[in-house]
């Protein structure tokens, strides 16, 4: 692995890439506030952040990631349009001891732009795939957008497609459920047991109270659980298009046209397939390939939990290698930290410390 001597003299030079590029440096505590951050996160940075306590800031984490910080230094009352770009050590725990560092630097670019989104995802990647281009990686895309689109497509509950929605980023608990509300899996046995109490007219209000819901909020859990239960299976036919579009990895023109095929029958998604389009036009006139881009529309779904539309990811030839560089959009954080104002955004991240290791292991 890059000693951090080798690792901060890349991340100089990709800043350098970054301003040259009309990106404004900026920087980012080292301790952020973690109660409010951790939830915009995901599942993933949540396990994986070092968390402290503050006796009079509170709840505090080392920072595991420039994006949010960023943004809430933006919507805060930057100018706009706005390109920024930082370097710094981020802090993640590692699952098992291995190559993997639990601190590293990253070096990012961030652009916030209303004027035409499918220019700046251009923009990003194509800035991204030149610097590295020398390492010779391997570009995949997707685009959570699509994904959601296709969910809330859905003819089913509301309250089937918010759960689906809200595990669109944990892969087999989403799997799980598209079966459940497929009828192609059993309900869960203690959800079984509970609905069967409520058929036999058992009231539930008198039982011990175990955390914080009201009553209130108890029967309108409840009564969902209800409606679910009574409710028609999601049609075969959607249930099979859905993993169809799961499924789909091909080059980005004939993801392309799977896509506008796939749209004839779930028109849901036929705008963020438009924006596909719009993006891989702009990709070309940037002067990528996009006749070579792999497109897997699963792409982004283990990543943070903040994109919700085009992703992408830059990895070497190692198994075992985290990606080099990896991005996406991410629209609707701004409006979080915005307090309901919001603004087109994209951006990305690269590793230099293993881009350190990948040019030194070139010039062997």
């Amino acid at each position: 692995m890059a000693l951090k001597g080798a690792a901060r003299a890349e991340a100089d030079r990709l800043m350098a890439a970054f301003r040259a590029a009309g990106a404004v440096p900026v920087e980012a505590d080292i301790l952020q506030p973690a109660e409010v951050l951790l939830d915009l996160y995901g599942e993933d940075i949540r396990a994986r952040a070092y968390v402290t306590a503050d006796p009079l800031r509170g709840e505090m984490m080392l920072r595991p990631d420039f994006t949010v910080p960023v943004v809430q230094m933006h919507m805060s009352g930057g100018a706009e349009p706005a390109r920024y770009c930082y370097m710094g050590e981020v802090f993640r725990k590692q699952e098992h001891l291995t190559e993997r560092k639990s601190e590293y630097f990253q070096v990012g670019y961030e652009v916030f732009d209303r004027a035409n989104p499918a220019l700046a995802d251009a923009e990003v990647f194509a800035l991204f795939a030149d610097l590295l281009a020398p390492l010779r990686l391997r570009a995949v895309t997707g685009d959570i957008a699509i994904l959601m689109a296709a969910v809330q497509g859905l003819r089913t509950l509301e309250s089937r497609k918010s759960a689906l929605l809200r595990h669109i980023w944990r892969p087999r608990r989403f799997t799980q459920l598209l079966d459940r509300f497929g009828g192609r899996a059993p309900v869960p046995e203690t959800r079984a047991r509970l609905l069967a109490a409520l058929a036999a007219g058992e009231t539930l209000t008198t039982a011990p109270r175990i955390g914080l819901r009201s009553d209130a909020e108890i029967a309108a859990r409840l009564a969902a659980l209800e409606a679910d239960a009574q409710a028609a299976p999601i049609a075969a036919e959607e249930v099979a298009r859905l993993e169809d579009l799961l499924n789909l990895s091909a080059k980005s023109p004939a993801a392309l046209a799977h896509l506008r095929d796939l749209a004839r029958e779930m028109p849901a998604i036929a705008s963020a397939t438009d924006r596909m389009e719009a993006r891989l036009d702009a990709l070309g006139a940037k002067g990528v390939d996009v006749d070579t881009l792999d497109f897997e529309a699963s792409h982004g779904r283990t990543t943070l939990e903040y994109y919700d539309g085009f992703v992408f990811s830059f990895h070497g030839r190692g198994p075992d290698l985290p990606p080099i560089a990896s991005g996406g959009r991410y629209d609707a954080l701004t409006q979080v930290l915005g307090q309901g104002r919001s603004i087109p955004a994209v951006g990305g991240v690269i590793r230099p410390g293993l881009v350190a290791d990948l040019t030194e292991g070139a010039s062997c």
